[in-house]
């Protein structure tokens, strides 16, 4: 499986009961010094570099090809696997985006879908981003030992958690790398804040809100084995599954390089056009108007998901869902 920005892969590993050790998200918190505006910029920071670093990769005349996603090429390919099933099994607390997020990435979908056809696109229903995933790559009795730990201390408390510390985000931006896409999102820093929502709510972040949620499942007995805690808060919404579209016909019998990198290079002009759009008309303006779709307040229409299964591409099943906001 492809080893992307958005879904390193592992593999399987029981989740046991250990003492507590140290929360990964705390020391930006304590590195930034519990200010908003420094956490927001080491997202920046890191959503910028890491574009910047995968356009050079993939702009190179050396670049061989998009990194495609093995087992969704099984499941969702042009030469899909019918009879295959996706051996791994996840346990996560999920945020789903509300309705006028949606609608942006369906929007954003469509553009890119214009220049990309070939790409799998995450449908609207089962888009999510990850909040906290406990474990993945599991056996499904692993997958149910972990399960029922955390039901034996109860679930509501950690699914509503929402509804009482709301962290708002902002400033929607493509991010990429050669295997997929995704929206992503920096926690707000007073920015836009208006009638309904002071600048000092949002000294609590989402990478609090991660912090916080980490903790309760911790003090629920499980050891966390989340694949990755960069700064990072982001819906996929597309991966390669094919070289379909972005390879130049007869190149291989001639002994050239297969990829058209015109092709590939008009890929990434629309993602950087679209970037500077959502820029223009989604981030907060200075007047501290911000359009509809450029924020997201965690928790709108339904607190957290706590799901359970073959969950990679969205599938899984719930086992509860939070009260929304």
């Amino acid at each position: 499986m492809a080893r992307g920005m958005y879904d390193f892969s592992g593999t399987a590993a029981a989740v046991r009961v250990v003492a507590k050790r140290q929360n990964p998200y705390e020391p930006l918190i304590t590195s930034s010094s519990n200010d908003p505006a420094k956490l927001q910029r080491q997202y920046e920071k890191h959503r910028s570099t890491r574009n910047a670093e995968q356009k050079a990769k993939i702009l190179d005349p050396k670049f061989s090809g998009w990194e495609l996603d093995e087992i969704l090429v099984k499941l969702h390919g042009p030469n899909r696997d019918p009879t295959f099933v996706d051996p791994r099994n996840c346990v996560v607390f999920w945020a789903r985006p509300p309705q006028h997020i949606r609608d942006l990435v369906s929007t954003i979908q469509r553009e890119i879908q214009a220049v990309a056809p070939s790409l799998w696109f995450m449908p609207p229903e089962k888009l999510h981003m990850t909040t906290l995933e406990l474990a993945h790559s599991l056996t499904e009795p692993e997958m149910e030992a972990i399960v029922s730990t955390v039901k034996q201390t109860g679930i509501s408390h950690i699914v509503d958690y929402t509804l009482g510390h709301q962290a708002r985000l902002i400033k929607p931006m493509i991010s990429y790398d050669a295997s997929a896409m995704a929206l992503s999102f920096v926690p707000a820093a007073g920015e836009g804040a208006g009638m309904h929502r002071s600048a000092e709510a949002d000294k609590y972040t989402y990478h609090h809100l991660r912090r916080d949620i980490y903790d309760k499942a911790a003090t629920a007995g499980i050891s966390v084995a989340s694949r990755y805690n960069v700064p990072s808060a982001h819906i996929t919404i597309a991966r390669f599954v094919t070289q379909d579209g972005f390879q130049r016909e007869g190149a291989a019998e001639e002994g050239q390089s297969c990829v058209d990198h015109d092709r590939v290079k008009e890929l990434i002009e629309k993602i950087e056009e679209i970037n500077r759009k959502l820029q223009s008309e989604y981030w907060p303006k200075e007047d501290g108007n911000i359009k509809q779709g450029g924020e997201w307040i965690v928790g709108q229409e339904k607190g957290l998901d706590f799901r359970k299964g073959r969950l990679w591409y969205g599938g899984g099943e719930t086992i509860l869902l939070g009260q929304g906001i």
